[in-house]
C-alpha cells in the first residue's frame, strides 16, 4: 500500500464535532434536568406503591373478618354439642392482622338471643380475651346469661321453696305454692331479692302473704312451724349441677322481666374437656 494514502485521524469531539446540545441549554443543564424529572417522578412512584400496599392490607383485613367468625362460630357449637343451625353472633375487636400475625386475639364477643345448656334456655353475651389461636388457655371470659321467668322457674325447681311459679318485677322475685297446714293446701306468696353467694344463688326473703294475707315474719312461725320458720330466712340454691363447670355465678339480679345471671368463665374451659360437662353440688 502507497504511504500517498494516509489514515487521517478521528476529528476531535470538541472542535469538529462538538456534543449536541438543545439550543440554549447547556450539557449540563440537561443532566439537570433528567434528574430533576427523575426525583418529581419518585415520589408518585412511592405513593403508587404505598397505595397499592394500603390496598393489599385492607382487603386481608376484610378477608379475615369475613373468615374468622365462621371458624370461631363453628368451634363453639362442635365443643358445646350444639345444633348445626345455632345463632351464635362473634365479633373480633380491633385490627385482626397484627392479633392473627403475633398468634393471639385481643378479645372476642360471642353473643346469642337463645341457647340451650343442660336445660336451661336463656340469652348469653360473653366477651373472652387473649384467645391463642395456636392453642392454650383463654386470658380470661366473662359474660351474662338472660333467662325469663319460665327459665328461672326451672331453675328453683329443686329446692324446698313452694313454686309452681315465679313471677319476676324489677328488683325481686316472687315465688308462689302453696304448704300444707293440718291437712289443708294454703296458696303461699314469698318475695325475694335474689343474690349470689360463693357462686350459689341467694334469695332473701322480704315480704310473705299466706292466704292472701301479708303477715308479719315473727308470726310466721306461730302460723306454719318450722316451715314458716324455714320460709323466712335467706335460701341459698346452688346450680352447679345444671351448667358447664367451667362457669361460675359472680352475680345474679332482675331486670324488667328477666334474671340476669352474671358469669365468670374458668380460662381452661377451651383446653380442658371436664370443664364442659355438667358441674356438681355438694351433698345436703
Amino acid at each position: 500500500m502507497s504511504d500517498d494514502n494516509h489514515t487521517l485521524p478521528y476529528p476531535d469531539a470538541d472542535s469538529e464535532h462538538p456534543t449536541l446540545v438543545i439550543p440554549g441549554e447547556s450539557a449540563n443543564d440537561a443532566g439537570e434536568t433528567t434528574r430533576t424529572a427523575r426525583k418529581r417522578r419518585w415520589p408518585w412512584v412511592l405513593l403508587i406503591v404505598v397505595v397499592i400496599l394500603a390496598g393489599l392490607v385492607v382487603a386481608a383485613e376484610f378477608l379475615a373478618r369475613a373468615i374468622l367468625p365462621g371458624v370461631v362460630r363453628s368451634l363453639v357449637i362442635e365443643q358445646l354439642d350444639l345444633p348445626s343451625d345455632q345463632q351464635l353472633d362473634v365479633e373480633a375487636e380491633g385490627i385482626l392482622l397484627p392479633q392473627l400475625i403475633g398468634g393471639t386475639l385481643d378479645s372476642l364477643h360471642l353473643s346469642t338471643d337463645a341457647i340451650t345448656l343442660e336445660g336451661i334456655t336463656g340469652a348469653v353475651d360473653v366477651t373472652a380475651n387473649g384467645i391463642p389461636l395456636r392453642g392454650g388457655d383463654l386470658a380470661g371470659a366473662a359474660g351474662t346469661i338472660r333467662v325469663d321467668q319460665d327459665q328461672f322457674t326451672t331453675l328453683l325447681a329443686t329446692t324446698d321453696l313452694p313454686v309452681d311459679s315465679v313471677t319476676l318485677e324489677e328488683p325481686d322475685a316472687t315465688v308462689s305454692g302453696s304448704v300444707t297446714v293440718l291437712g289443708l293446701d294454703v296458696p303461699i306468696s314469698l318475695t325475694l331479692t335474689p343474690g349470689v353467694a360463693d357462686g350459689d344463688l341467694e334469695l332473701t326473703p322480704v315480704r310473705l302473704t299466706v292466704g292472701g294475707i301479708e303477715i308479719d315474719a315473727s308470726e310466721v312461725g306461730a302460723s306454719l312451724g318450722s316451715l314458716g320458720a324455714n320460709l323466712t330466712q335467706p335460701q341459698r340454691i346452688c346450680i352447679a349441677d345444671q351448667l358447664p363447670a367451667g362457669l361460675t355465678l359472680t352475680g345474679l339480679a332482675i331486670d324488667g322481666t328477666e334474671a340476669v345471671i352474671d358469669i365468670d368463665v374458668n380460662g381452661a374451659i377451651v383446653t380442658d374437656q371436664s370443664l364442659l360437662e355438667k358441674g356438681t353440688c355438694p351433698s345436703s
